[in-house]
């Protein structure tokens, strides 16, 4: 955004620069000769180019005293025009505008994507996991270097960003939040977090907002503010220590797949939509419908809000229905693109 600024600016002064020499130069030559405004502009033109035509008006001392005054000015001007072009060019202000430009026309384009407000360690993580699971996501951040780090980190070679203010409506919309299917309010405090939660919420009521919570005491304001859930890293290491401690062999399988670069298996949940034409369908015949290698877990039934584990194969499947399976990435990632199809 920085840049685009900057790079509008030098291109407003050139041309505020080059319309006050033509306007002066027509002046003068109207003025000094009585000429008309067309000839008083076609003499100032060819004046300013040094192509050598001659005096298209009839000049006295005056007039030619006033054109050596428009020569000294305006190639004055000229010079200056033409290096700011050059330096726009060659210090990359056009190219970052290109790249701006070509990352928003791809930006709306998504839909049903997720939107990471902060690219700081936690943001990272969330970044990462979206990236290596194939979702598509958006990043939001104040520091461009920040951003640029994550992206080297991630490998990823065009990585969907917005660099600005993720409190701020206008670029929650640059990232397509009312297309998006969730926002990750990962900000440096809560109080951030809240602001980003209240917008998002605002700007898309139907989208999940999961935040950070780093304070005591401010979990219910952040439920309040529109989060659907709330984490506090503090609590989940805690927690992570103890078991850690007292059940490591489930930890490194949960580890193998969540941490492991090489591993493509995860855990993943898949909602069934209303019209899918999976609905009415028996469990078992998710099997044939390219689930095979893949193990369903437990189902979460919209109606009771409750997990049914290890659910019977001749259940049928249910519009809102979350099937929580275990398998290979992408062919989960088939399953879900083909259970909304």
């Amino acid at each position: 955004m920085k840049e685009i600024l900057e790079m509008r600016r030098r291109l407003y002064e050139v041309a505020a620069l080059m319309s006050a020499v033509l306007l002066t130069g027509t002046t003068g030559y109207v003025w000094l000769s009585k000429c008309s405004v067309f000839d008083g502009l076609y003499m100032t033109v060819i004046t300013l180019a040094t192509v050598g035509y001659g005096e298209t008006v009839p000049l006295d001392q005056a007039g030619r005293a006033f054109t050596i005054l428009l020569i000294l000015g305006g190639i004055g001007v000229m010079t200056y025009a033409f290096t700011s072009l050059t330096s726009i060019v060659v210090e990359g202000h056009l190219s970052v505008v290109l790249r701006r430009r070509r990352m928003e026309k791809e930006i709306a384009k998504l839909t049903g994507h997720y939107i990471v407000c902060g690219a700081d360690h936690s943001g990272g993580v969330i970044s990462a996991e979206l990236h290596r699971t194939g979702r598509p996501f958006v990043v939001i951040d104040r520091d461009p270097e920040t951003v640029q780090r994550l992206a080297d980190r991630l490998g990823a070679e065009r990585m969907l960003h917005v660099i600005g203010d993720a409190t701020a409506d206008e670029t929650l919309k640059a990232a397509g939040v009312e297309r998006a299917a969730g926002v990750f309010a990962v900000l440096a405090t809560d109080q951030d977090n809240a602001f980003v939660a209240l917008s998002a919420k605002g700007l898309n009521a139907s989208l999940r907002v999961v935040s950070r919570q780093k304070e005591l005491g401010v979990r219910e304001k952040l439920f309040r503010s529109g989060a659907d859930n709330v984490v506090n890293p503090s609590y989940i290491g805690g927690l992570r220590m103890a078991s850690e401690m007292i059940r490591p062999a489930t930890v490194g399988f949960l580890d193998s797949m969540m941490r492991d670069k090489g591993s493509s298996f995860r855990f993943e949940e898949i909602d069934v939509p209303q019209g899918s034409p999976f609905v009415g369908r028996r469990l078992s015949e998710l099997k044939d419908a390219g689930a095979a290698g893949t193990l369903l877990v437990a189902v979460l039934d919209p109606e009771t809000g409750k997990y049914e584990i290890n659910p019977d194969c001749k259940r049928p499947i249910k519009a809102g229905d979350a099937l929580v399976m275990l398998g290979e990435a992408p062919r989960l990632a088939d399953l879900r693109d083909r259970m909304r199809s």
